[in-house]
């Protein structure tokens, strides 16, 4: 049987690599820069570099099921626990009252060497369209998989309390992101960069069978297909608002800017 992934990599090195050359060996002595990190969910049919138009060295990438941001303490608030009572993972943290360990987790790891040692500008939080880590919040889950079970309680306060149909699904999407953004604002070195104006934080939601993006608004409190949006996307923040306005027009005033924010 022919090895199809040693004839992609050979395609790579004699006619892929060729083209770029130079570049990598910039990247190679000059270090990597990218501008950007992409969180994007580990689905095949979301490929950054193409929704993007970037090249080598412009993503700092990280995926995972339902493209989740894990708290920055490693604290999840109503975790659920694997067995029904005993805490999702044991760890440095103690359980307190009724938030439990989560951590510790790569993608937290990223964020924060993303921001600390590379600088980056701009983080996107890209969900998209029929997404199984979102379908999945509806769900039974395995037994055979604890490690997924654990995860999902990182969405589920994106789920909708209603009878799942295909605008439920959607509905959930977009709000898993507005989540993992509401989240990534309560990492300190990313709050402090927002709020000085060294980073910008994107939501967005590829929606895959209209080969389109919808961008998160935070003034207009939903998402905007990008072919008719006035920017690629807002984070979980106001300059100009009333204090006690939705942030998201699914998402109760629980999800307000925080007082001094």
């Amino acid at each position: 049987m022919p090895d199809e992934l040693l004839s992609r990599l050979r395609r790579f090195n004699t006619d892929y690599f060729p083209q770029y050359q130079s570049q990598f060996k910039d990247l190679v002595e000059q270090g990597q820069h990218p501008t950007t990190l992409f969180i994007g969910c580990s689905d095949s049919r979301l490929v950054p570099h193409l929704l993007t138009g970037a090249g080598p060295g412009e993503l700092f990438l990280v995926r995972n099921v339902g493209a989740f941001v894990p708290p920055y303490d490693g604290m999840l608030a109503g975790a659920r626990a694997l067995d029904g009572g005993a805490p999702l993972r044991e760890g440095p943290r103690a359980p307190e009252g009724n938030r439990h360990w989560v951590g510790l987790h790569g993608t937290a790891a990223a964020i924060e060497y993303a921001v600390l040692a590379l600088n980056v500008q701009h983080i996107i939080v890209c969900g998209h369209s029929h997404c199984g880590g979102v379908r999945a919040l509806y769900g039974e889950v395995p037994d055979e998989a604890p490690n997924l079970k654990a995860w999902l309680a990182l969405g589920r306060e994106a789920a909708l309390p209603v009878q799942v149909s295909e605008e439920a699904l959607r509905r959930t999407e977009e709000r898993s992101v507005v989540l993992q953004l509401e989240r990534l604002m309560d990492y300190p070195m990313v709050r402090a960069r927002v709020e000085r104006g060294q980073i910008s934080l994107h939501g967005w939601h590829y929606v895959i069978e209209a080969g389109e993006v919808h961008v998160f608004d935070v003034n207009l409190g939903h998402f905007v297909p990008a072919s008719s949006a006035e920017h690629s996307g807002t984070g979980p923040y106001r300059e100009h608002a009333e204090e006690d306005s939705p942030l998201f027009n699914e998402i109760d005033a629980a999800w307000a800017p925080r007082s001094g924010s």
